[in-house]
């Protein structure tokens, strides 16, 4: 992503933090990223695109950390509550990414269509975040998704049966949503995954 994007997004969230979207201006994030205005205008078209350019980079941020968490450790039960940990971690410290994985926008936060926009943009980033948003029950399905792979990749032994693994990868997921929507006692996210997997047949 050129540096300008990225330094536009970071000036967003920034003022994100600090305004309602609704009072977010445009010529501010310009301002604080360093370019003029129209560099904005060039590279998201318009506040809506700003909007879904954030949503979209923060859903990308937040799937490469579920990637990340995945790849931690070598026992699959450990792996499955590091992605939950994470979740729970990403959404408790972001809003736009609890607000992804919730379906709950509150005023303050910006709110595209998760539906496709007509985009003619010149920018192939903001071509895909023109593309459509994650739902909540997509971003189960990717996490779930990555998780069985990564759990019946290449060199992973005695692979569980697929159907239950992904039953059981499904559980954690939206027992980490749960998590999200009413958060445990320190340390609960890692032993409500724990004591779910106890029974179930992961690798």
């Amino acid at each position: 992503m050129p540096a300008a994007r990225e330094s536009l997004l970071d000036a967003a969230c920034v003022a994100l933090a600090r305004h309602p979207w609704s009072a977010v201006r445009m010529v501010d994030v310009a301002a604080t990223a360093g370019v003029s205005r129209q560099t904005l205008y060039n590279e998201f078209g318009s506040k809506e695109g700003l909007a879904r350019a954030l949503v979209r980079r923060e859903t990308d941020g937040y799937l490469a950390g579920v990637d990340r968490a995945l790849a931690v450790h070598d026992d699959p039960r450990d792996r499955l509550t590091a992605a939950a940990e994470w979740t729970a971690a990403a959404a408790r410290q972001n809003a736009l990414v609890r607000a992804m994985l919730t379906g709950c926008w509150s005023e303050r936060l910006p709110s595209p269509a998760l539906t496709p926009v007509r985009s003619g943009s010149a920018v192939p980033a903001q071509r895909r975040a023109d593309g459509p948003l994650p739902s909540p029950g997509d971003l189960v399905v990717l996490v779930r998704d990555r998780a069985v792979a990564v759990l019946t990749g290449p060199g992973v032994p005695g692979a569980a049966d697929t159907a239950e693994l992904t039953r059981a990868c499904e559980l954690v997921v939206r027992l980490a949503l749960s998590c999200v929507a009413a958060p445990p006692a320190e340390g609960g996210v890692a032993d409500l995954i724990r004591s779910a997997l106890h029974r179930r047949p992961v690798p």
